[in-house]
């Protein structure tokens, strides 16, 4: 049992609540549900048999549900700990969208020095860490947003190149920006209205991860399209399958705070809300008006 100091306020929980993993095998969410599913406080109470954490630790989590409440019940395989220099509130807004950018550049996309990728949707919360997680690793990065003032934002974080969407006209411009070669690995959590271009974008043999639908599930597509572009690898990770275990998960969280401790990444806050204008949060989000990271204050909600 922990004490919620803060919760993170994701697409994932808009989701959640529209019934997109009312069938997920990889996310069971069922009713009746509490939602939030990231969050920040110190552990009240232990199960039995427990002893890798004590009453009192301060800990984060993601992919539990239940962190909209005072009071949250975690499973002991989704918990780290958090590291002193590190308050509730930063913690409970990076560990869902730090450890997915983490295991996309580190795990998927084996980014490094000498390899490139493309970015869509580049200056939202995964986007801007991917960016930072990228240059970190010595890659470099084209990335893709819709306005100048987001295009500012990729650019701020890093982005070596960056380009507007221009109804598809980007892989046009990547490939031109990379002297007809493409990418390494482009990272697509658009879907819909962008994959097929995204394909346009990688070298021959090239790596497309797709971790998103913002624009809705691509339905209709035949595997001889990745033949035809370059013998491509497509692949739809999620982040379930990446936090396998307590130590992955405390690894994976441990590199997102050191990044954050010694400032090759930050996050931006972008809104803070309390329980009783939850509803107004969720909204903002699917109008997709935010640009930054949202929580929900527990410790001042009413």
């Amino acid at each position: 049992m922990v004490r919620v100091a803060f919760a993170g306020i994701n697409f994932m929980d808009v989701h959640t609540r529209q019934g997109k993993y009312a069938t997920s095998r990889t996310y069971p969410v069922r009713l009746p549900l509490t939602l939030g599913m990231e969050g920040a406080g110190d552990i009240v109470e232990l199960g039995e048999g427990l002893s890798a954490l004590k009453a009192g630790d301060r800990v984060a989590w993601c992919l539990a549900w239940g962190s909209y409440a005072e009071f949250a019940i975690v499973p002991v395989t989704r918990l780290a700990k958090i590291p002193d220099a590190i308050d509730f509130e930063l913690a409970a807004a990076v560990m869902f969208q730090g450890c997915t950018a983490h295991y996309l550049s580190h795990d998927v996309g084996q980014l490094g020095p000498g390899r490139s990728c493309l970015i869509l949707a580049a200056s939202g919360g995964i986007g801007q860490l991917l960016i930072q997680f990228a240059k970190r690793a010595g890659a470099t990065v084209f990335a893709v947003t819709s306005t100048p003032e987001k295009a500012a934002i990729a650019k701020c974080c890093g982005a070596d190149h960056v380009m507007h969407y221009d109804e598809g006209r980007f892989a046009d411009a990547v490939r031109d920006a990379s002297g007809g070669a493409g990418v390494d690995v482009v990272f697509d959590a658009v879907g819909k209205t962008t994959l097929r271009d995204s394909l346009r974008t990688v070298r021959t043999r090239g790596l497309v991860v797709n971790y998103g639908s913002v624009s809705g599930s691509v339905s209709d597509l035949d595997p001889i399209e990745l033949g035809e572009a370059g013998s491509l690898f497509l692949t739809r990770p999620r982040l379930a399958d990446y936090l396998a275990d307590t130590a992955t998960v405390q690894r994976r969280a441990d590199d997102v705070f050191a990044a954050l401790c010694d400032g090759s990444i930050r996050i931006q806050m972008g809104s803070h809300h309390t329980l009783n204008n939850v509803a107004l949060a969720h909204a903002a989000l699917e109008e997709r008006r935010q640009i930054g990271k949202s929580v929900l204050d527990l410790r001042a909600s009413a």
